[in-house]
């Protein structure tokens, strides 16, 4: 897919995503939109996967492991064909699959439940262990945040990774700065991000997570790397492509009024007619 067509369509799943948590009147939009990119990449690019046979062994798999980002990733999921992008009114409501944080069980496309922080990193390992004992071909996915981050599951995840040599992982961290308490350096700094995964023996790729052409040479680095997994560090921003969500940790887990959705909806209709002048 041309970069031009992957900015359009990480612009109609940003909209997926305010529609989907206004809708709500609840939900996570500040890091559902920093994270659209990586998104958008991973499901319209870089994975094998198949609408219309979901389960496949072939797969490739992904797993949100900072699970309160649902809508992003529903919004990814529908706008793939997995389910109705109607369907993302539904978030949250009492009787509809689209739950608040993913359900293997209900929601075509979704591989693993998550939301309790550091587990997602834990089951993807298991995952592409998985495929390395039983000789299948299969790549794993995992995105994390950098709040995540100051989980030790998280560590103790990627301590095994490295040990395994599983370099059919790639882990994505979408360092966008902000976590629901304020800036992740000062409620416990993670960083330096990348000397940490390093320190765990992870090929390490440091990219501006809005940028596709450093997100298409990062994850093919990634799949050329042997030996060892890959951590990629995308430095992103929160609620990005909405004017007043952007960099705003208040909106880490609101929902925009009525109001406020029209505006944010105005800033993705001019962020996708500047793209299709492009």
């Amino acid at each position: 897919m041309h970069i031009l067509e992957l900015q359009k369509q990480a612009n109609d799943i940003r909209k997926g995503i305010v529609t989907a948590v206004h809708s709500a009147r609840s939900g996570h939009p500040g890091g559902s939109l920093s994270a659209a990119d990586i998104f958008t990449y991973l499901f319209f690019e870089e994975m094998d996967i198949d609408p219309k046979n979901e389960r496949k062994e072939s797969r490739d798999r992904f797993v949100l492991s900072k699970g309160h980002t649902a809508p992003g990733y529903y919004s990814a999921l529908a706008y793939r064909g997995f389910f109705p992008v109607e369907d993302l009114k539904t978030l949250r409501k009492t009787g509809s699959y689209l739950q608040g944080h993913p359900d293997m069980k209900h929601i075509p496309g979704v591989d693993m439940s998550s939301g309790s922080l550091g587990q997602g990193i834990s089951a993807a390992v298991g995952m592409a262990a998985a495929a390395k004992i039983f000789q299948k071909g299969y790549r794993v996915y995992t995105l994390l945040g950098d709040g995540e981050l100051q989980e030790g599951q998280v560590w103790e995840a990627a301590m095994l990774a490295a040990h395994r040599k599983l370099d059919n992982l790639a882990v994505i961290v979408d360092n966008n700065g902000l976590q629901i308490d304020g800036a992740v350096n000062e409620v416990n700094s993670p960083y330096p991000i990348d000397k940490k995964f390093e320190a765990f023996n992870f090929h390490v790729i440091n990219i501006d997570g809005h940028d596709f052409g450093q997100i298409r040479r990062a994850f093919k680095e990634a799949r050329d790397t042997k030996g060892t997994p890959t951590a990629i560090i995308a430095k992103t921003v929160k609620g990005k492509g909405v004017s007043f969500m952007e960099n705003e940790v208040s909106w880490h887990g609101a929902a925009p009024n009525d109001e406020q959705y029209a505006i944010a909806m105005k800033d993705l209709e001019r962020a996708g007619a500047a793209l299709c002048q492009m």
